[in-house]
């Protein structure tokens, strides 16, 4: 059973969205695990689990001491996940990285809080800093649910049509295309016809031809990611 791991100061936060719709009844059937460690029951010294940063400045940060004591709360097993720390300086997360992670037993995330964290943690237990983009929270919890969440869909059985998740932005480089359902016309906008021709084969052209046009306008970046993927496989 896949499972994950979150370091927080705030373990009331979760479940949270990971506790809704598919990936919560999941987790009510045992198809993964979450395990919460409250760091807070890890004091370093006098109740406190952060203090001043060296050097001065603003803020608190989490005591590497406390890490130390929390991390050891693992099963042998549990600590040899991958572990990922949520910060906007690290390199954006990735469908693919999603995927991987997908296949393992596991994932370790510390979500930071205030100033952050004693850089020390993040070198001595190979943390891996994770962006999901390039804005600034309050602490690591929303961008943890997130990545797990993204994780979580992936595993077979949890979402029930294969088809859907195969079919997602970033997939394939690609975003999505539009869709559609009932009514054929509203507010005067109405369904592509092809869409309604029962034709299959011209309706998987029109999506693909579609979901070209939205990441070339939106993510130029994917597009050219896209193009060049398909010139290496000719």
């Amino acid at each position: 059973m896949w499972q994950a791991n979150i370091f927080t100061n705030f373990p009331e936060a979760f479940p949270g969205n990971l506790g809704v719709s598919v990936i919560g009844k999941a987790l009510t059937q045992k198809m993964w695990h979450l395990n919460i460690v409250d760091l807070k029951k890890f004091p370093a010294k006098n109740d406190r689990i952060d203090s001043y940063p060296y050097g001065g400045g603003v803020g608190m940060l989490l005591s590497p001491i406390t890490f130390e004591k929390a991390f050891n709360s693992l099963t042998e097993n549990e600590k040899k996940f991958k572990r990922i720390y949520c910060s906007p300086r690290g390199r954006q997360m990735t469908q693919k990285d999603l995927e991987e992670i997908s296949k393992t037993a596991g994932l370790t995330i510390l979500c930071g809080r205030y100033e952050g964290v004693d850089q020390r943690i993040l070198e001595a237990y190979e943390f891996e800093e994770i962006s999901i983009g390039d804005f600034v929270l309050l602490g690591g919890e929303v961008a943890a649910m997130a990545i797990v969440e993204g994780i979580v869909r992936l595993i077979p059985g949890v979402v029930g049509d294969c088809e859907s998740v195969h079919d997602d932005s970033f997939q394939q480089s690609l975003l999505e295309y539009n869709q559609y359902t009932k009514p054929a016309i509203f507010k005067n906008i109405a369904v592509p016809e092809v869409l309604l021709s029962g034709n299959h084969q011209e309706i998987k052209k029109f999506r693909s031809n579609l979901s070209k046009i939205i990441t070339m306008q939106n993510r130029p970046d994917l597009w050219a990611k896209y193009v060049s993927d398909n010139i290496k496989l000719k």
